[in-house]
């Protein structure tokens, strides 16, 4: 990691997280002010834990690695969660039981993360997301070491800034101003003819793979290199 850390020219990651439990029940989010979807966004990530974090590199001489780190610490018998959320994330082959049994606890990924200077907002490393707001939440809870979210929107973005650097973009936001492009990660994938990932199962490794090859060939064939006026607007905060 410290090696791609070194070369890293674009990283993508993907947080999956037992749903969201605070503010959003019967609510139209596009209705919402922006703060109001931040405060929503806030309760979530402060009250529930992540479960897996996937990481992808493509570095200044074209290689490419990804990594997937399933986390110990949540606990379904205690922990806070949406039922209907870990159903389906164990339809596609999370086992919360078997990351309690033999994943790795999230300030070990916390450390690591940090020798590594993978995210360090070095200049001229994009970071790149799908429907980034959650993601990039997660993440910077990883980073933190737990630590709670700031209090509004403008805290939280300069937050981001401060740890993942400028360049930070989001592929559904981008995805939304192309001619024809569906919704959903794997149906933009498809839309671009991106192979699958190599995973057994389509999750946060695979989806971290997905959304760094998606935001490649967007940015270089659908908007000619600038993507200037994505810079860190977030799906789901910004735009929903």
């Amino acid at each position: 990691m410290g090696y791609f850390a070194a070369h890293a020219r674009c990283v993508a990651v993907k947080v999956h997280y037992p749903g969201v439990i605070h503010g959003v029940i019967g609510q139209d989010l596009g209705a919402l002010t922006a703060e109001k979807r931040y405060a929503a966004l806030k309760a979530n990530v402060d009250a529930l834990k992540p479960l897996q974090v996937g990481l992808a590199v493509a570095t200044d001489d074209g290689r490419f690695a990804a990594w997937e780190f399933n986390l110990s610490d949540f606990d379904p018998a205690a922990d806070p969660h949406a039922v209907q959320s870990l159903l389906h994330l164990g339809r596609r082959g999370l086992d919360c039981l078997e990351h309690r049994r033999r994943g790795v606890p999230v300030e070990e990924l916390t450390r690591a993360l940090r020798r590594s200077r993978l995210l360090s907002g070095r200049p001229g490393v994009s970071v790149v997301t799908h429907t980034g707001a959650y993601h990039l939440a997660y993440l910077m809870k990883v980073l933190s070491g737990g630590d709670p979210l700031p209090g509004d929107m403008a805290g939280f973005l300069g937050a981001v800034r401060r740890s993942l650097g400028e360049d930070v973009y989001d592929v559904a936001r981008m995805a939304a101003d192309c001619r024809d492009m569906p919704g959903g990660l794997e149906h933009i994938a498809g839309r671009l003819r991106l192979a699958p990932p190599l995973a057994l199962h389509p999750l946060a490794g695979a989806g971290s793979v997905l959304a760094l090859e998606a935001f490649i060939i967007l940015r270089d064939h659908q908007f000619r290199g600038d993507v200037t006026r994505y810079r860190g607007v977030l799906h789901g905060l910004q735009t929903v």
